[in-house]
């Protein structure tokens, strides 16, 4: 079989030959104009203005759906958007019922949730695939939340402690998740507005993942009591997950065997069928809607053998038909949430925003980052007042809206109104569905999280530091719950990145023969190190942290003791000092024994050589020192050996910014390889950090602009220039570059 002939469009490119350049010749060929700020004045004016368009573009901008709707293609996206939201309509009915035992309150506010909330965001959304509504991960935290500052303890009956008062229960959860739910609200509209949307970039995909994954496990523990039939409480503090799993275990004898049989009953069907979606999905035009078919058959099961009064089976219980009226959160409950509120509007943000990124760039559209923070804001503020708790977005049901046809942000208008017929007429139908039914649709529904295991695998292969980064915020969050969790992923997230910037790393480099490029010679056997040349490259950024870092790593690289021969000159020299100074005191002493013997005057006293200690010094007229001979010493004069290189090119291209502290140890190395007669050169430097090194006093009348360098070739070829024939004819054996 041939192989497919590769067309390449052919370029001509410009044929250049010029000799090397340092940047102060550089810039009289071509003088840096810097491009001038405009007033303070006039910037804030253009901030402030509002001109008709600017209004225009703001209120587009804030509020999409006048952006999207008038360019409707009715006849291309309707007919899928209105099957994608009866797809995601329906199968946000089961999942709405079953998040709400997650965030522990009453079924008919998971209904809630997911009406208001997506229905805004498909007026302020900006991603056209994603499904707004419930989420397992953000209703497991405020789940954690409720249970925590409502527990069962609190709430029974003083006539028999053993009776729970389960309405006051609910309505004391209900009214924690309503202010949790506002706060979150305020957190992300007051972030969006401040153009905080970066802050995400923060949380890494190993961290987003690792977390992902920890949280589906809590998920999964808060659903077996559930699943068992047991009856406990969950606590908000480190090792809860944990104490739980011990309780659990201790408590397996009192499983309800009944509740046990519909739950293994019902994941076996909902893993089963959830495969053969998977397996025939181009066969399928839709996938079967088991989560919608257990409802109603586990429903009528329930009711038809009378489940809960025959075996004790936990059921819903009453589901209110119709709309409750709004009402205001309960603002003395807010000081008590504030740090569970950050912490899920963080998480909220950084999940959705992760799932809007992957369908925009699948389907190439943009979405605004900043948008997407005030959109959720804008639908967990105003849900708060409608008893809905914090909604973000599912992976499932968005996959399910992209694969059934959805192309705009109707698909959640048309699912709002699947919700609003069911919480108008059918909730009561729900009234004896089985709780453990709504869990193990809650566990199924977490097999895309179980996967992210495979992760381990992956990072092993690919980058161990971010395998570090997913273990340590799988372990954390697993010990020290979510929200401390969180707090200690990004905390340790952000320590990985320091320390990459502590240890970059340092190469000697070469020139390749019959090429201008330069490579680590400890990677490329054919790059080969020039002559008298060292070049020195770190691949961090420079800064206060490892400046330090970066001089002594220099130093260790150059291939002898720089700081030992430093001090062996130092040694040197002041012994010299001293024998000169001996010397100069012993001709003083000579001088004056003669002028007396002589009766010699001051005017007429001739020159003597005195030898002292081995040392000549020309005695000249008194009045006169001998000459400071230490200045003019060198290396080779004090018997020292020399370095095996006379020219030290530092390559900066990897440095986009200095500061102070960065120039200080710049000027230092400068310094000392000076004092043992090595020259050093800065190549590649970015004109920004030009600028920061004029403003950092770098340049001196013995540092000029002379010694910066456009490219380390440019470095080469002045060297070779300004070292003569000999450094030409060792370059030229080297590599047959044309200069």
């Amino acid at each position: 079989m041939e192989e497919p002939q590769l067309h390449h469009r052919l370029v001509a490119a410009p044929q250049v030959t010029r000799c090397g350049l340092s940047e102060a010749e550089l810039e009289t060929i071509a003088p840096v104009c810097p491009a001038k700020a405009p007033p303070l004045w006039r910037r804030l004016r253009k901030k402030i203005r509002c001109s008709g368009p600017i209004a225009k573009s703001l209120l587009l901008k804030f509020i999409p759906v006048l952006r999207w709707l008038p360019r409707y293609r009715v006849k291309e996206w309707l007919l899928g958007d209105i099957l994608s939201g009866l797809s995601v309509g329906i199968m946000q009915l089961p999942q709405g019922l079953a998040y709400a035992l997650l965030a522990s309150v009453p079924a008919v506010f998971g209904l809630y949730s997911s009406f208001y909330p997506v229905l805004l965001y498909s007026i302020f959304g900006t991603s056209r695939h994603i499904s707004a509504g419930t989420f397992s991960i953000i209703a497991v935290m405020i789940g954690s939340v409720t249970e925590s500052m409502a527990p069962n303890e609190n709430f029974m009956l003083p006539a028999n402690e053993t009776v729970l008062d389960v309405t006051a229960r609910d309505q004391a959860r209900v009214e924690i998740a309503v202010a949790l739910n506002f706060l979150v609200g305020i957190f992300q509209i007051g972030l969006g507005l401040l153009q905080f949307g970066f802050v995400v970039t923060y949380l890494s995909e190993p961290l987003v993942r690792g977390y992902t994954t920890a949280a589906s496990i809590h998920v999964t523990v808060s659903q077996l009591k559930n699943l068992f039939g047991l009856r406990l409480s969950q606590k908000n503090q480190p090792l809860s997950l944990i104490y739980a799993i011990i309780t659990i275990c201790s408590k397996l004898p009192q499983t309800n065997l009944g509740t046990l049989v519909v739950s293994l009953v019902a994941l076996v069907t909902l893993f089963g069928i959830k495969f053969v979606n998977q397996k025939f999905s181009s066969k399928l035009k839709m996938p079967i809607p088991i989560e919608l078919i257990m409802l109603f058959v586990a429903t009528g099961i329930s009711y038809g053998a009378q489940l809960n009064a025959r075996f004790g089976i936990a059921i819903v219980g009453d589901i209110p038909v119709g709309m409750r009226p709004p009402s205001v959160p309960d603002s003395s409950l807010f000081g008590s949430l504030l740090g569970n509120a950050f912490a899920i509007a963080v998480v909220t943000y950084a999940f959705t925003i992760s799932v809007c990124k992957m369908f925009s760039m699948k389907h190439a559209y943009k979405v605004d980052s900043n948008q997407e923070l005030i959109a959720l804001g804008l639908c967990n503020l105003f849900g708060s007042f409608f008893q809905c708790f914090t909604i973000g977005t599912a992976m499932s049901r968005s996959l399910v809206q992209e694969n059934t046809g959805g192309n705009t942000q109707l698909v959640g208008v048309i699912a709002s109104l699947v919700i609003l017929a069911i919480i108008l007429k059918a909730g009561e139908l729900f009234v004896h569905l089985p709780k453990a039914v709504l869990s193990a649709i809650v566990i199924a529904n977490l097999q895309g999280m179980y996967k992210q295991f495979a992760d381990i695998q992956l990072y092993w292969r690919t980058n161990q530091i971010d395998l570090l980064v997913w273990v340590v915020t799988f372990v954390a969050t697993i010990l020290l719950n979510m929200d401390l969790g969180l707090v200690v992923s990004v905390v340790f997230a952000l320590l990985t990145v320091i320390f990459k910037t502590q240890l970059p790393h340092y190469s000697i480099l070469g020139l390749i023969p019959e090429t201008v490029i330069y490579r680590d010679v400890a990677e490329h056997p054919q790059a080969k190190e020039i002559p008298g040349v060292k070049i020195f490259r770190s691949s961090a950024n420079l800064h206060y942290a490892n400046a330090d870092l970066y001089a002594e790593a220099l130093k260790a690289k150059c291939g002898f003791g720089v700081e030992e021969l430093i001090e062996q000159k130092k040694k040197a020299v002041k012994k010299l000092k001293k024998a000169q100074e001996k010397a100069e005191q012993q001709a003083k002493k000579e001088q004056k024994k003669m002028e007396k013997e002589h009766s010699l005057k001051k005017e007429d006293t001739m020159e003597y050589l005195a030898v002292s200690n081995g040392v000549v010094v020309e005695l000249e007229d008194i009045n006169h020192k001998p000459p400071n001979t230490t200045e003019e010493a060198t290396l080779k004069s004090l018997g020292l050996a020399h370095p095996p290189f006379h020219s030290l090119i530092l390559d900066l291209t990897a440095v986009s910014s200095v500061d102070t502290v960065s120039v200080k140890v710049l000027k230092n190395i400068f310094k000392e390889f000076a004092e043992i007669e090595v020259d050093v050169y800065l190549s590649g430097c970015q004109e920004s950090v030009i600028k920061q090194l004029e403003m950092g006093n770098l340049f001196t009348k013995v540092i000029t602009k002379a010694k910066l360098f456009p490219s380390i070739h440019d470095a080469v070829t002045c060297l070779s220039r300004g070292q003569g024939q000999s450094m030409m004819q060792e370059m030229k054996d080297l590599s047959n570059t044309r200069m």
